[in-house]
């Protein structure tokens, strides 16, 4: 039997997908619903929590509630094919690939590789899109010793992420997030302008003690979030 709060939630949910608010508008108040349906302000306030934990509405203190964007969320601690990410929200995944070589690895991406010397590594750059919409760019670079059939793969058919994963155990990922403006050449490939804020994630992955593989993932703004999920928040162990 449906509850109250998931009642709201259904009616909100239909309202939005029968097109009676698109996004951005804002929607109906708290006090606007309790009257509509005839519930409690606690079961009102619940329902929206949720539905705003879901991704579908962005409430506002002081201004109300209003329907999300269809931004993707990723998750911070995750590693997952984009391709998996875009089929979660529903979206077919497609790639361009503008790279794919070996070659020298600039003296920044050498170090890190813990590489003393100059190295050759895969290097691959990957525009991947949903619905035909692009969401990340992906520079990627490979130790070739860890995944050594890299440059052989149809990357239109298969995501980098995909192939390593199913060539090498990664034991081991480090992330690093940051909001950055793009180059020129970027916002061109991500069919944006040059003064939209993106979000960049580096990510190294490691198979034993050797790095496998460095990337930067580059994602606008306006079509990509990230989340993190914690355990155990605010404890510590005793020394």
């Amino acid at each position: 039997m449906e509850t109250r709060y998931e009642a709201v939630k259904r009616h909100v949910l239909d309202a939005i997908e029968r097109g009676h608010y698109g996004e951005g508008d804002k929607l109906p108040s708290e006090n606007d619903l309790v009257r509509t349906l005839g519930v409690s302000r606690m079961t009102v306030n619940r329902a929206l929590r949720e539905l705003t934990a879901a991704g579908h509405i962005v409430r506002r203190a002081g201004m109300g509630s209003f329907v999300a964007g269809s931004r993707m969320r990723g998750h911070a601690a995750d590693i997952i094919s984009i391709r998996d990410e875009l089929a979660s929200r529903g979206e077919s995944w497609s790639a361009l690939v503008h790279t794919l070589e070996k070659t020298a690895a600039p003296s920044a991406v050498g170090q890190e590789f813990n590489a003393a010397a100059e190295v050759s590594l895969f290097h691959m750059v990957i525009l991947h899109s949903g619905n035909g919409r692009p969401i990340e760019l992906e520079e990627r670079w490979v130790n070739p010793e860890i995944a050594p059939a890299m440059l052989e793969q149809d990357f239109t058919r298969i995501t980098t992420t995909e192939f390593l994963l199913s060539t090498a155990p990664l034991l081991r990922a480090e992330h690093t997030v940051r909001a950055i403006v793009p180059t020129e050449h970027e916002a061109f490939l991500l069919n944006i302008s040059s003064k939209t804020p993106c979000l960049e994630i580096t990510r190294r992955t490691w198979t034993g003690d050797r790095v496998a593989s460095y990337a930067r993932l580059l994602y606008p703004g306006d079509r990509y979030e990230l989340t993190a999920r914690f355990s155990n928040v605010g404890a510590c162990v005793a020394q």
